[in-house]
């Protein structure tokens, strides 16, 4: 069975599913939404700057959560069709027996990684709500945004290790 088969590519996106809602799909329209949103806001600001002498006020701000949202919410995405950015120097010549146990090895290891990245990302919005932490012109609360991104973070570190081993799993029955 070759690694590229169709079949092999996306099994956690129809394991964690409702009839014909997929969580990559949420992911992907939340996604959508978000980068709408930017590009409206963007648009507005920039018509109400130049053509009413009124930009939106929190403009920046806002995009910037936004972008932030769209980044986190990406890497769950990503992390879910196992499609985080590789460079594949070596690994090619491998034989293919040994893919998709390199697989879960780089997925163990990523997940180790993003792992760290939530517990300090959790800590951070943690120091944030302890004192208040707000956007300066909004006065949007900070923290909310950096435990999202924690938690992002999480569910992309142990989809990071799943897909993989899902996959494993599969190739090893055949």
């Amino acid at each position: 069975m070759s690694l590229t088969d169709r079949s092999m590519q996306t099994p956690a996106a129809h394991r964690l599913s409702v009839p014909g809602i997929t969580l990559r799909g949420v992911l992907s329209v939340l996604g959508g939404l978000f980068l709408l949103a930017m590009m409206a806001l963007t648009v507005l600001d920039v018509l109400g700057r130049y053509l009413l002498n009124a930009p939106v006020a929190g403009a920046g701000e806002l995009t910037e959560v936004l972008l932030c949202g769209t980044i986190f919410l990406g890497l769950c995405a990503v992390a879910l069709r196992d499609e985080h950015v590789t460079v594949d120097l070596i690994t090619d010549l491998l034989p293919d027996w040994v893919q998709p146990w390199r697989r879960v090895a780089c997925g163990v290891f990523g997940s180790v990684i993003l792992g760290l990245v939530t517990w300090r990302l959790a800590v951070y919005a943690g120091q944030i709500g302890s004192y208040g932490g707000q956007t300066s012109t909004l006065k949007l609360p900070i923290a909310p945004l950096g435990y999202f991104c924690a938690l992002c973070t999480g569910v992309g570190a142990v989809l990071s290790t799943v897909v993989p081993v899902h996959r494993l799993i599969r190739y090893l029955k055949g």
